[in-house]
This record gives C-alpha cells, structure tokens and sequence, in this order.
C-alpha cells in the first residue's frame, strides 16, 4: 500500500522540523510553516504500526476547507495548499491547551460518566443523562498539549489560568473562538444531515501577536459527527448512533485489548482492515463535504509533495 508515514524533506530555508503525531511541519526562514499531512493513524494518543492510504490528504483537504469557510469569523494560520498532503501557514507560538468543545455526551466525556464523574475539565454535567444525549449547551472541556507520546491531560479552564498556561485575556478569546467555530461547524453539518457532536480547535499567535487557528479543524480526526437522521430514535431506544468519526478505529482497538495503556500491545492490522479504514476515512470526506473525493497520485507521494512545495516556494 503506498502510504506517506514519514519525511525528509530539505527545504530552501528550513530552520527546523517538528515530527508530531500526524503531521509534519517544516518552519521555512522563521515566517512560514510547510504542514505535511501524513497517512499515520493515531489512537489513544499512539501512532499505529501502518499508513492508511489517502488518510492524509483527506485530513489536509477537509481541514483546510473548513478554514475557508470560517475565515470570516475566526482569523486562522493557512496561506497556501501547494499539494493534496500539504498546508502552508504563518509561522505561529501554539498555546499549550487544545480547546475540547462538545455538544453532546459522547466519547472521552462519557466514558468519564460511565464512571460517576459528574464534573469534566470543572464543568458540571447533569444528573440523568444518557450515552450521545445532548447538553442543554455546549460545554469547553480544554486538555494540555501534550508532546509525542504523553496523553493528553483534561485540564480546567481555573487551572489554565491559575497556572499561567494563558492568560486570562487571551483564554477569553479561546473561548470565545471555539464557542463561535462550532456553531459554524454545527451548521454546515446540519446542512449535510450531520451532527457534529464534538470537536477541539488549535490557536496560536502570530509574531504581530494576533491570536489565529492553527492545525486541523472539523477533521474525522479532531471531530466526532453522527447522521442527523434517525438519531433521536436511535437515543429513544438505546441504539448505537450511526458515526463518523475514528471512534470505529478506537472501539475495534478497545475491543481487541488496546486504550494506549502501559503493558498493551498493539493489535494486528490486516492490510484487508486497513483498506476498510480507508474506505471509511473516504466516506467522511464524501459526508462532511457533500463532495465526492478524487484520489491524488500517490504512485510516489514524497517526490510529489517534495515537488510541489519546492515549486511553492520558489516563487
């Protein structure tokens, strides 16, 4: 399977290169940030063995088709997309929280109440609730930006500030961005018969010290979405929501023994499985754009991208 799951790239004016869970991100003369979307699959916070063909592109295209459409209300990082795996931005200083908004009790939050907990990130959720209900509002449960390798914490917005991890200032204007991005994204899914239960959004700062959106955003990666058809029957007699999003890799990984926990092991993925999460990834796209997907060449996709942004940055 010809997949893209790492890079050595050497730019014209690379400074660095940071190898994160996903992505890959060349920092060009200290201005700009190359941003190469690779087919790893990361689950519980660990990349798995294998590449998933086309993963990587449908991540970069949806991701930056969302940050087209939300421009106008939310500043965001991107400047170009010379290739199908690649972004190019603004170089920004990240903060160091991931800003988790969700609508409905799904996921991390509901295994957490599965448990008893009734408070996620210091915000309380109400007694009585089911698996995918939805809250009366959306509620912000921010985690920290972990490095490669850590889990990601569950953090509190009181924690964030009493630690100085942001400012009070700057955390208001998080909150206010992730509360306004998901209200767009919630929209455009409603327009395609989706639910976009939850999701997470990335700011940075620009060297003029504007607050932008970085990375990924409203991805089957960073999102969860349900069909919106169906889902308050489904609710009403305690089915499964139909989804899309990774949770289907994260159950089948779940199911065979694995949460990213110290002592597991990996479980075997058969190219046969690989090419079912491919497929799936293809479906998101097809749903969450409302457009079919066209394959890029991925015959030799390092020389392709390599090609694409030398001749990018050439100009």
């Amino acid at each position: 399977m010809n997949t893209i799951t790492t890079t050595n790239f050497n730019f014209s004016g690379q400074k660095s290169v940071y190898h994160g869970k996903v992505r890959e991100v060349y920092t060009i003369n200290d201005e700009l940030l190359v941003m190469v979307a690779t087919d790893r699959l990361s689950a519980f916070d660990v990349v798995m063995p294998k590449g998933i063909p086309y993963k990587g592109q449908i991540l970069n295209q949806i991701a930056t088709r969302f940050m087209e459409l939300t421009q106008d209300i939310v500043p965001n990082w991107l400047v170009a997309t010379p290739d199908p795996n690649v972004a190019v931005g603004h170089l920004c200083e990240p903060f160091k929280v991931e800003m988790v908004i969700r609508g409905y009790l799904s996921g991390h939050a509901a295994r957490e109440y599965a448990l008893g907990k009734r408070t996620l990130c210091g915000v309380s959720m109400p007694e009585g609730l089911k698996e995918n209900d939805r809250f009366s509002s959306p509620i912000i449960t921010p985690t920290t930006k972990a490095d490669l390798g850590v889990h990601d914490e569950d953090i509190s917005r009181e924690a964030i500030l009493s630690e100085g991890i942001v400012s009070e200032e700057d955390y208001l204007v998080l909150e206010k961005y992730t509360r306004a991005l998901y209200q767009r994204g919630s929209e455009i899914a409603a327009s395609r018969g989706l639910i976009l239960v939850d999701t997470k959004y990335e700011f940075g700062k620009t060297k003029s010290g504007k607050i932008v959106l970085i990375d990924e955003i409203h991805t089957p990666d960073s999102s969860r979405y349900f069909y919106a058809d169906g889902y308050q029957e489904r609710q009403n007699s305690g089915e499964e929501q139909k989804q899309l999003s990774k949770e289907f890799v994260r159950r089948w990984l779940i199911e065979n023994g694995f949460q990213g926990k110290e002592g597991q092991q990996i479980p075997v993925m058969t190219d046969e499985y690989i090419q079912t999460i491919s497929e799936r990834y293809i479906e998101l796209y097809e749903n969450i754009l409302g457009e079919k997907f066209i394959k890029a060449d991925i015959s030799d996709i390092n020389s392709r991208i390599e090609k694409n942004v030398l001749e990018y940055l050439s100009k």
